[in-house]
């Protein structure tokens, strides 16, 4: 039976203007579009508007044009310059927002530039929120996403009838910054669990096991663990086609790094994990998918990654 809207839920509709349509921007844009709300999008390359077109929403040429009649502004763009970029500047997002807009930032960066944003658009009358997410292109495309937020508790209530189309587990950690410094948390987590994840792959492989069947016991057990569920077809057929790059986690690892020497924690295991993802991306892996950590653990081993699919 075709659900037919409420009064309730078409009040709850946004006019979105979403800002970076990448691997996850653009299935993000398309689960907010065939949610019911009116999206447009933009993006710095041209050429990615086309799913979200097909979906009802609409492309913009301009960043003001996409912000200019909309209540909430999603961006979704790789790093903290590139936020900036978006942000400021007479064809910014806060120059041509309207005073009252909601800003909410889905991109991973530093706390830091979460803080400086928050505090310049609220000279504009922009309402802001850091809003990172964890799922990787398959919980973006699912709209299963698990998303941190840092902001006023005012502005997070009033985000949430959107952010309910992107994600499953939505939880406001504290005010500005604070879901940036979640989800570097995050990134550490994952760092972590994929680098052993990928030793235990080279240990068992050498080991004479059957890999298959290994993994499905250990992803049953205690070692279990979403990054292995998720990541585990990777290990196997050895395709590292990206649902999120490694150069990404590798500016994530940044982040977490300076962000710990900042308030004076200690973390030498992610520090390791830090250089063993920065070690895979100058040895050329970067726009590999991260899982893509395992070459790293197989150059050491002496295996020669080049007789791998994604050589």
């Amino acid at each position: 039976m075709r659900h037919t809207e409420t009064n309730e839920e078409r009040c709850a509709m946004s006019t979105i203007a979403f800002i970076g349509l990448g691997i996850m921007g653009s299935p993000m844009a398309v689960n907010l579009a065939q949610a019911g709300h009116t999206v447009t999008g933009w993006n710095r390359s041209p050429g990615r508007a086309e799913a979200l077109v097909a979906a009802g929403g609409a492309e913009a040429a301009t960043i003001a044009e996409a912000v200019r009649d909309a209540e909430v502004v999603i961006t979704m763009v790789p790093a903290s310059p590139q936020v900036e970029a978006v942000a400021y500047g007479p064809d910014g997002i806060l120059e041509n927002a309207r005073p009252g807009t909601l800003l909410i930032d889905m991109s991973s960066i530093t706390p830091r530039t979460s803080v400086e944003l928050a505090a310049a658009a609220a000279e504009k009358g922009v309402r802001v929120l850091d809003a990172p997410v964890s799922g990787g292109e398959a919980g973006a495309v699912e709209g299963v996403l698990s998303i941190m937020v840092g902001g006023e508790q005012e502005d997070f209530d009033a985000a949430r009838p959107v952010l309910e189309a992107l994600g499953t587990t939505i939880v406001r950690c504290g005010p500005h910054g604070a879901g940036q410094t979640v989800k570097a948390a995050n990134q550490l987590i994952v760092a972590v669990n994929l680098q052993a994840c990928a030793e235990a792959v080279v240990f068992l492989e050498k080991s004479g096991v059957d890999l298959a069947a290994a993994l499905d016991v250990l992803d049953g057990g205690l070692a279990g663990s979403a990054v292995l569920t998720r990541k585990k077809a990777n290990f196997l057929d050895r395709e590292f086609e990206p649902g999120f790059k490694l150069e990404l986690h590798h500016k994530d690892m940044g982040i977490v790094t300076d962000a710990a020497r900042t308030v004076g924690a200690t973390i030498p295991v992610g520090a390791a994990a830090a250089q063993l993802v920065g070690s895979a991306v100058a040895c050329g892996d970067g726009a590999l998918d991260h899982s893509a950590l395992l070459r790293g653990v197989q150059r050491l081993s002496g295996v020669v990654v080049g007789e791998d699919k994604s050589a």
